[in-house]
This record gives C-alpha cells, sequence and structure tokens, in this order.
C-alpha cells in the first residue's frame, strides 16, 4: 500500500482554502479547487507544483494558473474542455495518477451544470474532493445547474462508504448554514460553534456518516426547518419537493 498524503487547507481570498496534497518526502505536490494564492505555496518547504485540478468553470477560480504555470512550468491542470488553461482534459470517468494513488473524475452537476469531483483512493480510504456540489451541513448555490441535478448528485455523493472523507471547498465556521429538525425531534443539524477569535478555522474533512446525520440535502426524504432571514428567498419558499426547500435556504444564505 503507499503512504498516505498530506492533505491540508491553505487559505486564500478573504474566507475560502484550497487542498493542498503533499507526496512527503518527494516534495511534489497537487492543489485542487482555486487557483489564486499562488504565493501560498510556501517556497520555504520547497515545494513543487505537480498537478491542479479545476473543478467547476468560471473564470474566477482560474484566475491563478497562468501565474502558477510561469512558476512551475512543469504542472499539469486538469480540467473540463471549456477551461482554456487545462493541460490534460477530464470529465466522467476519466482517471488521475497522483504519487501512486488513482483519482476517479465523476461530473456532478447542480451548482454549476459541468461540475467536477475527484475521487482519491489513497491508503485504503476514499477522499472525495467535490468543490461546492456539497458542504459540511449544506450544499453549495445552484447557479449554472439545476436543483435537480443537484439533488441527484447529492445522492450520488451520499451512496459512498460511510468512512469516505469529505474535502470539498472548506466553509468557514462564520458560514455555516443553520438548518434544524423540528421541535417533534430535536435532532440539531447545526455545527458547533467557533471558539472566539477563531472564527475562520475550517470545519473540514468530514466523514459521509457524519454528514449523514446533519446534512439536511442527504436527508431528503425527512421533514426539515429552517432558520431562515424573514426577508430571504428561503421565507417565502413554499411546498415544492423536499430537496428545494432546503436549496432555497442556501441560495439565501
Amino acid at each position: 500500500m503507499n503512504k498516505p498524503s498530506n492533505i491540508i487547507p491553505i487559505p486564500a481570498l478573504s474566507d475560502n482554502y484550497v487542498w493542498l496534497l503533499s507526496d512527503g518526502p518527494q516534495r511534489r505536490l497537487r492543489r485542487s479547487r482555486r487557483s489564486r494564492a499562488r504565493a501560498r505555496l510556501s517556497a520555504r518547504a520547497r515545494l513543487v507544483l505537480a498537478q491542479i485540478w479545476i473543478y467547476p468553470p468560471p473564470p474566477r477560480h482560474t484566475s491563478g494558473i497562468a501565474g502558477l504555470k510561469r512558476r512551475f512550468p512543469d504542472c499539469t491542470v486538469y480540467g473540463n474542455s471549456d477551461i482554456a488553461e487545462a493541460d490534460e482534459t477530464v470529465g466522467e470517468g476519466s482517471k488521475i495518477r497522483f504519487a501512486g494513488h488513482r483519482a476517479d473524475v465523476w461530473h456532478i452537476p447542480g451548482h454549476t451544470d459541468r461540475h467536477l469531483a475527484y475521487l482519491l483512493h489513497d491508503a485504503g480510504r476514499l477522499h472525495v474532493f467535490c468543490g461546492d456540489t456539497l458542504f459540511s451541513a449544506g450544499c453549495g448555490r445552484v447557479f449554472t445547474g439545476t436543483p435537480e441535478e443537484l439533488a441527484a448528485s447529492c445522492r450520488r455523493l451520499a451512496a459512498l462508504p460511510p468512512d469516505t472523507l469529505y474535502l470539498p471547498r472548506p466553509r468557514t465556521h462564520r458560514r455555516q448554514p443553520r438548518l434544524r429538525r423540528p421541535a417533534s425531534n430535536p435532532t440539531t443539524l447545526t455545527p458547533p460553534a467557533p471558539a472566539r477569535g477563531r472564527a475562520h478555522i475550517p470545519t473540514l474533512p468530514v466523514t459521509l456518516a457524519h454528514e449523514r446525520r446533519i446534512n439536511p440535502f442527504l436527508r431528503t426524504g425527512e421533514q426539515l426547518s429552517a432558520a431562515a432571514p424573514p426577508n430571504s428567498a428561503a421565507a417565502n419558499c413554499t411546498a415544492k419537493p423536499r430537496f428545494h426547500r432546503p436549496a432555497r435556504i442556501e441560495n439565501g444564505f
């Protein structure tokens, strides 16, 4: 069995993170999600950027690739066919090798119509980099996809083994949604409150078993209630299919 990779979040922008995957002694790394904060690749550690995996197609998610490629000219960029900077086009069924590990590519539309997930088989455990499709205790907003696509993608992600580790775009405590069960079943669907002064600590990774307990988007067959702002779109949502209601809450969060 290959040595487990080191997976750590690195800050980007004001309250976002990207995932950095390092294979240890060889000092090679793979970077997923956004590619804007190239200075954060830690020149002091003498890491060599080997790969970039891109999830969705909006330009703001790829604006830093050119600078990274100038600094690391041997880096390979993986993404959809409409990513101009991609060296390798990937989609449903594609496979990527990194440091002796295999990553399978899934097409999981909903947040965007071309959103991708990368399922890394690492040290006998599945690690899912799913971008903005699924958060802990929530999911991404619907932009160019549809609620029906997002629901299908969440069902697909929910069918993986319970010990699967999910590594979406890390969301800080400050931005976590507050969805709860009705009074008849008081189980809370709210992540733990952050310690004072630590509002930007990442809340991930999490296991699928954990998400099945707390994430309403993986429990769409159950009745849910929501603490939505009075002027938000969620406050006026009607009795639609159960996935649509929390999805509208998330879009108004």
